[in-house]
């Protein structure tokens, strides 16, 4: 797997419906490397998830205050400076729902940018979120431009020897399927037989799947794999009943059965599987700079945000509450260095 993949995979699953192509216009105006509007009001210790989102989350306020426990772990120099630097890689398109310019043309909008105001808010530290490409988004983290990434960043084994995690987030693919279908994966590969899947090129899930096909062709049953040019056809595919179901990211197909729920198009998820494989759970982390200091206050701020609920709060927001973690932990077990 590329240190693109994680992103990658995802923008090669999300819906593209004209609402999300407004999104991608507002963002492209931000240029390059781009600060954007933040929702925190640490007055009123509150935080607006899924402000301006257009639909990709039900706008939720969350009350959350500083921990001084907490706040008291942090580097000298960060709790000094007052703030947290968030790096986002969300130029030039966006990635609904995990990161994309909102409705007014400015706010920096998504579950990642909204925990990320949320820890800063346990941290007591006023949220800068700047927005970058992919690529820039980890200079930005080894320049210090920023203090930590909330970008769906996997946890790799090779990444650790750059960087430190604080996980919060399942990584997970998922089966997509029309509302109406009976058909759900169980978590093994025997019942994928005489389906025909769609899949995006290039992907991990790719990968996956065509490794289930030559597990299914040698028990001499087969599994067809079918590829479109983007995700407007695959749905088409979908609607239409070429396809069975579509194997992707799980955040871009949560995403998509929001905006289609009441449509006759309704899609659901019929069963997830660990992006990392089946013997490891894949996992997104917060991700800052190796001994920086970060990943445990991090850490105990997520874990802070669980034991209150309001996690869990921000989750749902998102209709990702199906890739909740028990625990964020620093450095857990990543992509191992001969899957990464």
């Amino acid at each position: 797997m590329s240190a693109h993949f994680t992103r990658r995979s995802l923008i090669r699953g999300i819906t593209v419906t004209a609402a999300v192509a407004s999104l991608a216009t507002g963002l492209t105006a931000c240029g390059g490397d781009s600060d954007a509007a933040t929702s925190t009001d640490t007055r009123s210790g509150e935080v607006v998830i899924g402000l301006v989102s257009n639909g990709a989350a039900r706008q939720t306020t969350i009350k959350v205050s500083e921990v001084k426990a907490i706040s008291a772990e942090l580097p000298a120099a960060v709790k000094e400076s007052g703030k947290l630097e968030i790096g986002i890689g969300a130029l030039p398109a966006g990635f609904p729902p995990l990161a994309f310019v909102g409705s007014d043309q400015k706010t920096l909008t998504g579950s990642e940018p909204d925990l990320g105001r949320l820890v800063a808010a346990v941290l007591g530290l006023k949220p800068e979120v700047k927005n970058s490409t992919w690529e820039n988004l980890f200079v930005g983290i080894d320049s210090g431009r920023v203090d930590v990434a909330f970008s769906n960043v996997t946890d790799t084994e090779e990444r650790k020897k750059k960087y430190e995690f604080a996980s919060y987030r399942q990584d997970n693919l998922a089966f997509l399927v029309p509302k109406k279908s009976t058909w759900n994966f169980d978590g093994g590969y025997e019942n994928l037989a005489g389906k025909t899947i769609a899949v995006g090129s290039g992907t991990n899930q790719e990968r996956i799947l065509l490794g289930w096909k030559a597990k299914l062709a040698e028990e001499g049953k087969k599994l067809n794999v079918k590829y479109f040019q983007d995700s407007t056809s695959t749905y088409l595919a979908l609607n239409s009943g070429k396809v069975d179901a579509s194997f992707g990211p799980n955040p871009g197909f949560a995403y998509h059965n929001r905006q289609v729920a009441n449509t006759p198009n309704a899609t659901r998820t019929a069963g997830t599987y660990s992006g990392a494989g089946a013997s490891l759970q894949g996992l997104i982390a917060a991700t800052a700079k190796k001994d920086s200091g970060l990943a445990e206050p991090l850490a105990d701020a997520i874990n802070y945000l669980i034991k209150n609920g309001q996690y869990a709060e921000w989750l749902k927001a998102y209709n990702l509450s199906d890739e909740a973690v028990a625990k964020s932990e620093v450095d857990p077990p990543g992509l191992p260095l001969d899957n990464s």
